[in-house]
């Protein structure tokens, strides 16, 4: 599997990352375990986590799936996996994560890595998000910035600062920002680089045939300042796999947690995922390999997030690597795009 360094660190990653905010919901301990080590035979070295997962987060499960990847990381030699997980924030009331605190101040980011150490059972952790910024933004679905919402959050140069002295006490190698928009990655980063801090080496953002919106400002920025895209759900909550188009009770993420719908229940997803579908078929594809292949191919992309509850769908996702998309099926994708444009934002 080829490699890819994220953004100015040392962390070289496998092109596919595996996911992990199924385990401890719709995975046991041994089905997750037994999914890592599939994906480890088959050349992936990066894994993904965070503190409030599994999705959808609920206080009786917190923290499980780092519970569970961390009872199958303390068996593996620790200097081949490349683990990444995040600190919740602000806002979404969770409050059984870190007792509410969930700002990014010293004291509240020592706390989360700490209780991540401890569940992973490792004393570092490779790559450290944010999970989402801790500030107003349209999030999750939102597609409009609304000043009206403004609340109290951690300047960024205290969470930079916050940050270095965790890297300092060699807690956190590199880290990362999530769900973010330009000018908070560009902020992160002028800041860093005024104060001599380190600044951030990757984005986790979903990206997919149906959320294309990194392609405009983001690209960009990311481009110029060598932070790394880490997209995910590239299927799009399985959207993209058209199962929901002939029956929207089918068994899957959206129907088993609704509060999803709010990215892939507007009207525009499924005149968009009907022609994605289409297109697939014409050229002898299925719609998920079409749309995981596209992901897969786009030159900004350093590791592409997937999640699988089975074996055999791990399998699928990691065989549409080698899909080659040609240019004619890559400008039929582009002109569905401009006719369905970023329908889930």
């Amino acid at each position: 599997m080829n490699t890819n360094t994220l953004g100015n660190s040392s962390l070289v990653v496998s092109e596919i990352c595996l996911g992990t905010m199924t385990f401890g919901q719709q995975n046991s301990e041994a089905e997750a375990h037994a999914l890592l080590d599939r994906a480890v035979a088959a050349g992936v070295n990066f894994i993904d986590t965070a503190e409030l997962y599994p999705v959808p987060p609920r206080a009786e499960t917190s923290g499980r799936t780092e519970e569970i990847v961390g009872n199958w990381l303390v068996k593996q030699e620790r200097d081949r996996v490349v683990v990444a997980t995040k600190a919740a924030g602000p806002s979404r009331g969770l409050g059984w994560i870190r007792e509410g605190r969930l700002d990014f101040s010293l004291g509240c980011l020592r706390q989360a890595v700490e209780g991540s150490l401890r569940r992973l059972r490792t004393e570092y952790i490779d790559l450290y998000q944010l999970h989402w910024p801790a500030r107003n933004q349209p999030m999750f679905g939102e597609w409009r910035y609304d000043p009206r919402k403004e609340y109290p959050s951690t300047p960024i140069l205290e969470t930079l600062g916050a940050l270095a002295t965790l890297a300092q006490e060699g807690k956190i190698r590199h880290f990362g920002l999530s769900n973010e928009h330009p000018w908070g990655v560009m902020e992160f980063v002028r800041l860093a680089r005024e104060h001599g801090l380190p600044g951030p080496v990757s984005l986790q953002n979903a990206y997919s045939l149906l959320n294309r919106v990194y392609e405009s400002g983001l690209a960009e920025v990311c481009h110029r300042e060598k932070v790394s895209l880490l997209p995910y759900s590239p299927l799009a909550f399985g959207t993209l796999s058209g199962k929901y188009l002939d029956n929207p009770q089918a068994p899957g993420r959206i129907t088993e947690f609704p509060g999803f719908g709010q990215r892939y229940g507007k009207a525009n997803v499924a005149p968009a995922v009907a022609a994605y579908c289409a297109l697939a078929r014409r050229n002898g594809l299925t719609p998920a390999q079409l749309a995981l292949a596209f992901v897969y191919s786009r030159w900004f992309v350093a590791s592409t997030i997937i999640g699988a509850t089975s074996v055999m769908q791990l399998d699928e996702n990691l065989a549409a690597s080698a899909v080659r998309l040609s240019p004619s099926l890559l400008a039929e994708i582009d002109a569905i795009h401009l006719r369905h444009t970023n329908p889930a934002p």
